[in-house]
């Protein structure tokens, strides 16, 4: 028996309330705490991901950069990595695609900044290879994970793990977290403006 898209959808959104309630909320408050420090510092924030966490991560800095500033004081320092194309795509054709997070982070990033890695399995090479650059350049590390984190888990100072193997959940759910941080950062820092 074929199952009608109605159900197919009644069965979707109620696996991902079971997964929003399952949220660690103590984690996106430590990873607010980190994005809070760099702001306070002057830090740049570098978003990156692939495909449909490309397009998360660029969502992720439109939000957090128009979001947090206001009329008096300056918004987050924020850049996705996925946004120049002719940038990636050179790097990609000459260097291979395990390095275009790389090579952009090692002539943009100082020790201190953020590097926010959007994956849903938390294995792609060039995510891996980019927290682990990251971190060796002295910049805090974290991941909006699914599945069970993958490698890129044990290379972020903070990850939330979206606790599902369902990548158009994960990424639904990554979105909803971007929100909460994004909102969150916006009231707080209108409140205490720098």
């Amino acid at each position: 028996m074929t199952t009608t898209a109605a159900a197919w959808g009644r069965r979707y959104t109620e696996e991902l309330r079971t997964i929003l309630d399952r949220l660690d909320f103590d984690a996106i408050a430590r990873i607010v705490d980190r994005l809070l420090q760099a702001y306070e510092a002057g830090r740049r924030v570098y978003s990156i991901g692939n495909g449909g966490s490309a397009a998360t991560a660029a969502h992720l800095v439109c939000d957090l950069g128009k979001n947090t500033g206001g009329p008096t004081w300056p918004g987050l320092r924020v850049m996705c990595l996925t946004d120049n194309i002719p940038t990636a795509t050179a790097l990609s054709n000459d260097h291979g695609f395990d390095t275009v997070f790389v090579r952009q982070l090692t002539t943009l990033l100082d020790e201190g900044d953020v590097v926010i890695a959007i994956s849903a399995s938390g294995k792609s090479p060039n995510i891996v290879a980019a927290l682990d650059a990251a971190r060796s350049r002295g910049a805090a590390t974290i991941g909006l994970l699914g599945f069970d984190g993958g490698p890129a888990r044990e290379r972020c100072d903070h990850a939330l793990v979206v606790p599902s193997f369902n990548y158009g959940q994960v990424e639904d759910t990554h979105l909803v977290i971007g929100h909460i941080i994004s909102q969150y950062l916006r009231d707080r820092l209108a409140q205490n403006p720098r």
